[in-house]
């Protein structure tokens, strides 16, 4: 009996995924819990296992398609079996150009964006090699490019440096000689920030202006007259953003609160495991720890709104935002009511580690009751933020700044921050989700209090 292989529902806000490769191709045999294709969400894009062992028997679904969840987009067989074949998704003319925006369509020589044929194993097999099917000749029926065609064109490729081609092409319009760059791509290979750093070598070539500052790690390089391409995950973090301010009542309140005590409550820890390396804490993992005690206080805040029910959780699955080159995601620390300091801060590193590494899982960053932001970073005192739906809120962290501040009748230097708290004001009314702030900033200026 054939097997249907579906889009899977990964979480309550998924509705529908896209279906961005393949890594089998029909006729191929399939293990049960083997790779079988990838799928692009709102949140992340994660590995498809095969539901059994058989025959791919049909791909209905192609890549570059958004179909709902639950679509049928394949089916197994098992071996020697026979079945009807079933018509395949198309697109319609007027989804045509959306639709195609990822994997049929390559980029020609000239930067403009053209249709190429080439069957699904050939355009596989170009991926894993890099090859620009563009530039690929096609022996196929009515010059479709055949995995044969991407081999030949691999083997006759002219002798030279290991380059991507996007290295390439910035190398020809910068006038880059490849011969004297360094790669520092996998095997030695030229990526585009060896380009970039070609081109803007630190402290500026000797007798001219002096080059930019290299960029951050978490920071996209954008120069003047560039246009970027509104795809991807810049694409899909805008769908989510216009969704929750269209969908949701937000109000966005503030607090000033003096974290003197706060951060000598954090030296005195760090100097406390000062011998051990595995031990790091920051005041970010003290925010954390408080935010769950009062959440403990405040359960609404610790909600969703999902339909017609507001869902109050018992438990914590506490989001912290990370910033990545081009967007940003929020995983969660899984029941971080239940953990002490030193593991939750330990849990929230590693959960940052995976993100910046690509390693995240939909276990990570599903089921979020409550998020954090935490700008101080760069220098910000306080920002509005926007809700990571279906939360009822989330807690912006602003930098630390001394300022001249009375204390008991006289001006003294203290160190004071800034929160701001967002929330849905269709599920929370604005003076409960105010005592909430007050009573975090309260167990902040005064730590010792948030181990009662």
């Amino acid at each position: 009996m054939a097997t249907e292989v579906l889009m899977p529902k990964w979480g309550l806000s998924m509705k529908e995924g896209k279906v961005s490769r393949w890594f089998k191709a029909e006729e191929d045999p399939v293990s049960a819990g083997e790779p079988l294709f990838e799928v692009e969400t709102s949140k992340i894009t994660n590995t498809v296992e095969s539901p059994g062992d058989g025959i791919l028997f049909q791909i209905l679904v192609p890549a570059g398609m958004t179909v709902p969840v639950q679509t049928v987009v394949a089916l197994l067989v098992a071996p020697g079996e026979t079945l009807e074949r079933r018509e395949v998704m198309t697109v319609s003319a007027d989804d045509a150009t959306a639709q195609m925006a990822d994997t049929p369509l390559e980029k020609a020589a000239d930067g403009e964006k053209k249709f190429v044929r080439a069957t699904p194993i050939a355009r596989r097999l170009a991926k894993e090699k890099d090859i620009d099917l563009s530039r690929v000749p096609g022996t196929g029926p009515g010059g479709r490019i055949t995995e044969e065609d991407v081999h030949r064109f691999g083997e006759a490729a002219p002798e030279g440096p290991d380059v991507s081609p996007k290295a390439l092409k910035l190398a020809q319009e910068a006038g880059i000689d490849l011969a004297a760059i360094e790669g520092s791509g996998p095997g030695g290979r030229i990526i585009k920030v060896d380009i970039l750093r070609a081109m803007h070598p630190a402290g500026g070539q000797p007798g001219g202006p002096a080059s930019p500052a290299q960029p951050r790690e978490d920071t996209v390089v954008v120069r003047a007259g560039d246009t970027i391409p509104f795809t991807g995950m810049r694409q899909l973090i805008a769908d989510n953003m216009m969704a929750s301010l269209h969908n949701s009542a937000q109000l966005t309140v503030f607090v000033e609160l003096d974290v003197t005590e706060l951060a000598a409550f954090r030296e005195r820890v760090c100097a406390r495991y000062r011998h051990d390396e595995t031990v790091r804490v920051s005041l970010n993992d003290i925010i954390a720890l408080a935010v769950c005690r009062a959440l403990r206080e405040y359960p609404v805040m610790n909600s969703w709104l999902v339909d017609d029910e507001i869902v109050v959780h018992d438990h914590v699955h506490l989001g912290m935002a990370v910033a990545l080159p081009d967007g940003l995601i929020v995983p969660n620390v899984k029941n971080a009511h239940r953990k002490g300091l030193l593991r939750l801060a330990s849990e929230i590193r590693d959960l940052a580690t995976k993100a910046r590494r690509g390693g995240l899982t939909m276990d990570d960053i599903q089921g979020g009751t409550f998020t954090v932001s935490n700008v101080s970073m760069l220098g910000v005192d306080g920002f509005t933020l926007i809700l990571n739906p279906p939360e009822t809120a989330i807690l912006g962290v602003g930098r630390t700044v001394e300022k001249p501040a009375v204390r008991r009748g006289e001006i003294c230097a203290r160190t004071m921050m800034t929160l701001s708290l967002t929330f849905d004001h269709r599920v929370v009314d604005g003076a409960p989700a105010m005592r909430f702030l007050r009573s975090l900033a309260d167990l902040l200026e005064d730590p010792v209090m948030i181990l009662a």
